[in-house]
């Protein structure tokens, strides 16, 4: 019985016809996530696309027609062609020849099989015809994706031994689609865990930011502890952090507020500043990401009291964080719109004190009382100010 993919919107437009039309139906097949999550009922975010062609031929014969292209993977293969619903990255069949774990050395291929048996994971391996919607399994990923089971493609241990992000990967992709769990991964998972250590920062943080930021990863990243792998990329969590995470993710729910990798890492950490600068450092966040990160590590039990006080010091998005990681009601906060101080420096120079360090101290002072009092409007400002004013 053939199988084959389910109509879906994007399937039908009118952009990817043109696409195909320029390669050839026959050197084209959509491939991965499109496919995997088509035929799970799943919104289809990204599209990408498999050909013999080599990229050179991709770009002339899509420019030929008109498309425009960007080289955004070239080195590996990979084109993204620029479509008015949205960017198709189209890369050639590619075979491996040598890995090291961190970065593989590809050559072009002919073969779909060959190309589809270097991907990870027998869900991801998934390739459809984009004329017939024919879908080619040649690893048992239909199967896998009926048992809700992550399995990799052929020996585990191999596998992540050519790429050692795949554990990673595959604790991601199990929170997202498992439910049965693959003892061959998780054994292989555990037992390589140590050549993690021989990533970038930066792609170990890409992975864990995802799994976090998946709607419930805390089973998973309870298995991670236990298996041993948490421990490489993130010593600093525990068993502690695991029931913190655990606890954050069901106050989210209560909330109807949406998952957040920063606050959930966060959660895992220690609550000590200090902590979540050094492991934010590690993991080369962004600048924004280390400073929120780093706030919400500096909870505080009475971080629930002033709820907009809080907000108004530390950040909206920073003070739902905290008060989400207390277990606090952050419904004050909901739509709630950070007050600006309706007090310019200017105008306390107009009252006679003499521009510098004076002017700050008050206007500091005035802004402490506009706080506590519940940010009240111009007219209690200016009488705020006469107090200050008049006790100088």
């Amino acid at each position: 019985m053939v199988e084959r993919l389910p109509p879906a919107e994007w399937t039908q437009r009118a952009d990817l016809a043109a696409l195909v039309a320029a390669l050839d139906a026959d050197n084209v097949r959509w491939v991965g996530g499109a496919v995997r999550d088509t035929l799970l009922g799943h919104e289809v975010r990204d599209i990408d696309a498999a050909t013999p062609l080599e990229p050179a031929t991709v770009i002339d014969r899509l420019r030929s027609t008109g498309i425009r292209t960007v080289p955004t993977g070239i080195d590996h293969g990979t084109v993204t062609a620029v479509l008015p619903g949205g960017p198709v990255e189209i890369t050639t069949l590619r075979r491996d020849v040598s890995t090291d774990g961190r970065r593989a050395t590809v050559a072009f291929a002919q073969n779909w099989r060959e190309d589809a048996a270097r991907r990870d994971f027998t869900i991801n391996a998934l390739y459809a015809a984009p004329d017939t919607l024919e879908i080619f399994d040649w690893f048992g990923g239909l199967a896998d994706l009926a048992a809700q089971r992550v399995r990799f493609i052929g020996d585990a241990r191999q596998r992540i031994r050519e790429d050692h992000l795949r554990i990673l990967r595959y604790f991601r992709f199990q929170a997202r689609f498992g439910a049965e769990l693959d003892a061959e991964a998780e054994e292989a998972c555990a037992e390589l865990a140590a050549t993690l250590k021989g990533l970038s920062r930066e792609r170990i943080a890409g992975e864990l930011l995802k799994l976090l930021g998946l709607p419930d990863p805390v089973d998973t990243a309870a298995r991670m502890l236990a298996l041993g792998v948490l421990p490489v990329v993130l010593p600093e969590a525990g068993a502690k952090g695991i029931e913190a995470l655990r606890r954050l993710v069901a106050n989210e729910r209560a909330a109807n507020i949406a998952p957040n990798p920063i606050r959930r890492l966060a959660a895992l950490l220690p609550s000590l500043p200090a902590v979540a600068e050094t492991v934010a450092a590690r993991l080369r966040l962004s600048r924004a990401l280390r400073e929120r990160v780093t706030r919400a590590a500096a909870r505080q039990a009475g971080d629930a009291l002033q709820p907009h006080a809080l907000a108004y010091r530390e950040g909206l998005d920073s003070a739902i964080d905290r008060l989400l990681l207390a277990g606090a009601d952050v419904s004050p906060l909901i739509g709630w719109q950070v007050p600006e101080l309706p007090l310019k420096g200017g105008e306390i120079v107009r009252r006679g004190v003499a521009a510098g360090p004076e002017v700050a101290r008050t206007l500091r002072t005035v802004e402490s009382r506009w706080i506590d009092e519940g940010f009240p409007g111009r007219d209690r400002v200016n009488r705020i100010l006469d107090e200050v004013l008049g006790g100088i």
